[in-house]
């Protein structure tokens, strides 16, 4: 199966007078599985069908190999798309749902058959062929509708939210049976989710999206670790901010918070906030250099971790703790210290 890589150009959208669209600039690799992450309203789902052709057209190119596809028809640009709802035909038996595609652009019956045997194959749901979608589970449609877009050989796979409808067990089946797929056909492919479980999981690379605008481009743990800003750093999992300033001193750095508490840094940096992650802070009941004193607010229980909401010089942290081997609870309104790991800290 071809694959190739995407590389966007200055693309602008716009639906009436509200841009959608503002000025993207993204390249896909070749064989990559690439996760477009950010909340509704970001612009995701609308490039993802600006690259398969369905909407209006943008301005800017958009090129699929070495093809710029803005303005060709959906059904020439050698894309599969894979929807939140499926799409499957009620009325046509699964066999005939994953030929569908072939049937449409004329393959020879002899051709279809070991195709759809193949497809089906290929999702583990060769003895199903002969029932119909509605004797399906939501996990099986999914699969049928993977099986009836991989069938026709594009050179890439769009995954629009396709997992949405699945219960939470069966949505981190389904996304190791994509990973599995992809990584089998080796196929360019984009995952348009807004949750960052599923795009950490599966993605060699992800765009974070706000307003229509890529506001960052890295590996999951890229984006995790350094956040370009404050809305990739709140957006991927949990982040503590603190303002203030950063001092330095001869080689010693450190960041003065508001509050005037004092973190010291491994390295320098401008910027005028400071994103410590909640596994990155430490609760203590005795005071030590670069303490921030703090009182305990609220406590959950999380089965593998517990989780503290301390209250620290008016600023409200977020803190794990994991839990097991002995380690002690601290109750609620407990006075407390917390330090702090700097050495993963970001400077913003």
């Amino acid at each position: 199966m071809s694959k190739a890589g995407i590389k966007i150009e200055n693309v602008h959208l716009s639906f009436g007078q509200t841009e959608v669209l503002k000025g993207v600039n993204l390249d896909i690799k070749p064989g990559e599985f690439f996760a477009f992450l950010g909340p509704s309203g970001s612009g995701k789902s609308t490039l993802l069908r600006a690259i398969a052709g369905f909407g209006p057209n943008p301005k800017g190119r958009i090129l699929i190999g070495d093809r710029d596809v803005v303005g060709l028809d959906p059904w020439v640009r050698n894309v599969g798309m894979v929807f939140q709802s499926y799409a499957l035909w009620p009325h046509l038996r699964v066999r005939d749902n994953v030929a569908f595609g072939l049937k449409e652009r004329r393959v020879p019956p002899e051709q279809i058959k070991s195709k759809v045997d193949a497809a089906l194959e290929l999702v583990d749901l060769a003895d199903l062929g002969d029932r119909m979608p509605n004797q399906l589970s939501g996990g099986q449609q999914q699969r049928i509708a993977l099986a009836r877009t991989i069938v026709v050989e594009p050179e890439v796979l769009l995954l629009d939210e396709p997992l949405s409808n699945l219960d939470a067990s069966l949505r981190v089946q389904m996304r190791r049976e994509l990973l599995r797929l992809q990584r089998q056909l080796g196929l360019t492919t984009i995952f348009v989710t807004h949750d960052q479980e599923e795009a950490n999981t599966t993605s060699d690379r992800m765009a974070v999206l706000d307003g229509g605008v890529i506001q960052q481009v890295g590996t999951p743990q890229e984006l995790y670790d350094q956040p370009s800003n404050l809305f990739v750093a709140n957006f991927l999992g949990t982040a503590n901010i603190l303002e203030g300033h950063v001092e330095t001193d001869g080689d010693q750095a450190r960041f003065v918070t508001k509050t005037g508490d004092i973190l010291s840094l491994p390295q320098g940096g401008t910027g005028k906030n400071i994103v410590l992650r909640p596994q990155n802070i430490f609760i203590r009941q005795q005071s030590s250099a670069n303490a921030l004193r703090g009182k305990i607010l609220h406590r959950e229980f999380l089965g593998s971790q517990v989780r503290y909401l301390i209250d620290a010089g008016g600023a409200e942290l977020v803190v794990d703790q994991t839990h097991g081997g002995g380690r002690e609870w601290f109750d609620t309104g407990s006075e407390v210290y917390l330090s702090a790991n700097t050495s993963n800290a970001v400077v913003i």
